[in-house]
């Protein structure tokens, strides 16, 4: 593939470009750009929605480009405030910083780890006096910041808004000014402040980063964007099983957005597979996505493992809780018993659990929410107890 036929290709893969001549022309230049990417260390697992844009990275950095991953661990004491409904509580500082140190780990899973710049943008923000945050919110209006769809929700809606929450995209975007960006990569969700970058980066007499905004990937639900805080995502860093697991819960219906997005599996040979078996489809990506962020020697133990809690049985290896017998005098409330063994954290969720139908004992689904474990529910002195598809825990009395 020639350079021309590679630039054509990440082009392609913005939803919007701001301003595409100029990328285009930046992009055939023999210059080294400065490629921008900012993370929150508010929650600090990767998931697959971030392989959206960190595989077009890893793209620019084939081209021999710089990539340089901001952790926003400044900016994370105020907390973004896109597309939130409230304010968001922030962090202290400490706290960002230990949640921004596992990225390196994980994002060096698609990108080059000697050709990835990590920083933090407590680096150049921590450093301004107040002066210096005088004259950078004189850069904007309050008109201007209340464009932002979330903000001019919430004040339509008479939701408070701290001024805080205004300085967010000032500072965002002011870490393209102290990095002298070229381009910045993020996602739809992130529009406003990506193109706040490009207008302090004229205040400040720089050229403009051009932006390329790319699509989010809808989570397991099927509705909202993947995320750690809605519990719909698989994670880059989770087990091949879960992953296994998770991507068989993928809805048929953006399946093929799944392998557009975050495999390099040919559309084609993806249609295929949907067109010809669905539930063989899933697991091809299964198999695709653990030999991505595991590695291809895992894919049997994990597919095993599935099939096994698929057709009903009980993987080896589960965790045991043991159980003194002595409790089992007139029975224990199975609600009591699923949050002694941490299988539910609360009472309230293990009756929850129940009520939906997601609770079985050796392999009989419970729905008793009164339900008392006996001294002759034991078989062999223990049962297993399963939450959902894949969670297990034998009890073992002792």
């Amino acid at each position: 593939m020639t350079k021309e036929e590679k630039i054509e290709l990440i082009l392609r893969r913005g939803v919007q470009i701001f301003n595409e001549d100029s990328l285009r022309e930046k992009l055939k230049s023999n210059k080294k750009l400065i490629v921008k990417f900012g993370a929150d260390p508010s929650r600090p697992d990767l998931h697959l929605g971030h392989t959206v844009s960190l595989r077009l990275l890893k793209d620019l950095q084939d081209l021999g480009h710089e990539i340089v991953f901001v952790i926003g661990d400044f900016t994370a004491m105020i907390g973004d405030p896109s597309g939130k409904s409230k304010t968001r509580p922030s962090l202290t500082f400490e706290e960002t910083r230990q949640s921004g140190e596992t990225y390196f780990k994980q994002v060096t899973k698609i990108l080059d780890p000697s050709k990835t710049r990590i920083v933090y943008n407590s680096e150049w923000l921590g450093k301004m006096n107040f002066e210096d945050v005088i004259k950078l919110t004189g850069k904007y209006t309050v008109a201007r910041i209340l464009e932002r769809d979330d903000f001019n929700k919430r004040f339509s809606n008479n939701i408070p808004i701290g001024i805080h929450e205004f300085l967010y995209p000032l500072m965002q975007g002011y870490d393209s000014v102290a990095l002298k960006a070229d381009i910045e990569i993020g996602g739809t969700d992130q529009t406003f402040n990506l193109l706040v970058g490009r207008e302090l980066q004229r205040d400040y007499g720089q050229k403009p980063q051009d932006v390329m905004v790319l699509p989010l990937l809808v989570g397991l639900d099927g509705k909202e964007k993947m995320s750690k805080s809605l519990g719909n995502y698989i994670g880059i860093d989770e087990s091949p099983e879960v992953m296994y697991e998770k991507a068989m819960r993928i809805p048929d219906d953006i399946l093929l957005e799944y392998f557009k997005l975050t495999t390099d599996i040919d559309l084609k040979i993806a249609e295929e597979f949907i067109k010809e078996d669905i539930v063989n489809a899933h697991k091809e990506y299964a198999k695709e996505i653990i030999k991505m962020y595991h590695g291809e020697q895992f894919i049997k133990q994990a597919e095993e493992r599935y099939d096994s809690v698929a057709k009903g049985g009980i993987p080896k290896n589960i965790e045991k809780f043991e159980l003194s017998k002595a409790l089992l005098d007139g029975g224990i409330l199975l609600t009591d018993l699923l949050t002694m063994s941490k299988m539910v954290p609360s009472k309230s969720e293990g009756r929850r659990m129940i009520e939906q139908n997601g609770i079985s004992i050796d392999g009989k689904k419970e729905n008793d929410v009164n339900r008392k474990i006996l001294i002759s529910d034991f078989k062999e002195n223990s049962i297993v107890i399963q939450k959902g598809k894949k969670q297990f825990v034998m009890i073992v009395l002792k």
